[in-house]
This record gives structure tokens, C-alpha cells and sequence, in this order.
């Protein structure tokens, strides 16, 4: 049984982009074609497909991926053993990186260095320490919640002035864009979920492609993340979190 390429994509949770990019550098090139061209994959083209996703998930480049795959001396056994052996090693890595990811709204939060007043001046009636101490609690060990409270603990009133400024601009912008129809996983939502990254490393911590696709998913998981969005714009959270993996998968 063959399968249209909008139908994989749906099945994947990809975007029908990542399959023709896919197919563009020999990753994943279906099996079957219709004789108007279409792209139509067979069972072991989504079996490819599934271990494709795995190893992105654990942060393997496309070009480390293709060697992974394309090993005359690997077979299914194989795969499946290296991924379960993967996959255990890494766990507790990809469980601290799924927790860290949240740093980057309760920093803005934070406001250490400043007064009463000050906080009330850039945050107005929000709580600047209402997740401080269950993000302390989850997450005090981590790199990045140690380099984000560190770098948050030395910004000024003008440095979160700032940052509200620039968090408001893109908001603005990104709105525009979903206003505008643009597919999320096109150059000008992509564009400014790089710019959203840059944000993150520029004021906070240093965030990888790997951990901003984690805050991405930590965006449609966490309620509380997902109202946040969907107060700016119906839609936002799944938008931002397609357009930060479309990034990502176009970058790495």
C-alpha cells in the first residue's frame, strides 16, 4: 500500500516542506511516483520515515543520519538496538533539557536586582516571582538554569525594559505574519523563530536548535505556556512551535 506525501506528513507530524527536503538531499526518497510526478511511499519508506524522526529527536544531524541509516552492515535488529541503547543513555539528558526550556519565560519573570517599584514599572500587576521557587525546586540544578537565573539576576531596569520592548515588537511582527496566511513553515515565520532563539541566547542562555524545538514542544505540553501564547493570538502556540521546528530542521 502507497500513501500520498500529505497523508505522511499528517502521520509523521511533519509538514509536507520537511518531506520534500527530505527528498531533495536523498534522505528519504519515496519509492513510487504517479505519472503526474507525485511523491507516493510504500511501508518501507515510512519505516525509514519513523527512524528518520528518531534520530532527530535525539538531536543526530541529517547528514549523521543518512550514514546511520545507509550502513550496509546495520539491519532492523541492529537499528532497533542501537536506538534503545540511544535512548537510555540520553533520557535523563533529554528529561533536564525538556525542564530547563522553560527558564526563558520565568527569567523575564525574575527581576531580582530591581525594586518593588521597578518590578511593577516593567511587569505592571504580573508576579514576577510566581514560578520562582517551582522553577528553583524542578530545575536549580541545571547549566541553564543556573547561566539564566546568573545573567537575570544582573540585568537592570533599562535591560528588562528592553527586553519587554523587543518581546512586544516580535510579538507584533509574528502576529502580522499569521495574519497574513504565511505557512508557518515558511522563510518569514522561520525567520522570526530564529530571531525568538536569538532573544533566548542573547538575554538568557544559550539555546541550541535541539533545545528550542524542546521549548517548543514545552509550549503546546504546559498549559500554563500554551495560554500564554493564546492570549497574544488564537493559534500562536501551535503556529510558533511549527515554525520553530521548520527552523530548526532547515538550520541543523
Amino acid at each position: 500500500m502507497d500513501h500520498p506525501v500529505g497523508e505522511v506528513a499528517r502521520l509523521a507530524g511533519v509538514t509536507v516542506r520537511t518531506l520534500h527536503h527530505y527528498d531533495e538531499i536523498g534522505l528519504l526518497s519515496p519509492r513510487g511516483r504517479t505519472h503526474a510526478g507525485y511523491r507516493r511511499y510504500d511501508d518501507a519508506d515510512l519505516t525509514r520515515l519513523q527512524q528518520i524522526l528518531f534520530y532527530r529527536e535525539l538531536g543526530f544531524s541529517l547528514e549523521e543520519i543518512a550514514a546511520i541509516l545507509d550502513d550496509p552492515a546495520a539491519d532492523a535488529t541492529a537499528h532497533l538496538r542501537r536506538q534503545h541503547e540511544l535512548l537510555t543513555a540520553r533520557i535523563s539528558r533529554l528529561q533536564e533539557m525538556a525542564a530547563a526550556v522553560e527558564l526563558a519565560l520565568e527569567a523575564e519573570k525574575m527581576g531580582m536586582s530591581l525594586t518593588p517599584e521597578e518590578r511593577f514599572e516593567v511587569f505592571g500587576d504580573q508576579d514576577p516571582q510566581q514560578y520562582a521557587e517551582e522553577t528553583k525546586q524542578r530545575w536549580g540544578g541545571t547549566d541553564a538554569y543556573r547561566e539564566s537565573a546568573r545573567r537575570a539576576g544582573q540585568h537592570s531596569k533599562e535591560d528588562w525594559l528592553r527586553i519587554k520592548a523587543e518581546n512586544e515588537d516580535w510579538n507584533r511582527r509574528f502576529t502580522e505574519v499569521m495574519a497574513a496566511g504565511a505557512p508557518a513553515d515558511g522563510p518569514a515565520a522561520m525567520a522570526l523563530a530564529e530571531e525568538h532563539r536569538q532573544h533566548i541566547c542573547r538575554w538568557f542562555y544559550d539555546c541550541p536548535y535541539e533545545m528550542h524545538t524542546a521549548l517548543a514542544d514545552m509550549y503546546l505540553a504546559d498549559p500554563r505556556f500554551t495560554e500564554t501564547y493564546e492570549k497574544i493570538r488564537p493559534g500562536m502556540a501551535a503556529y510558533l512551535a511549527e515554525a520553530i521546528h521548520a527552523n530548526a530542521i532547515t538550520s541543523s
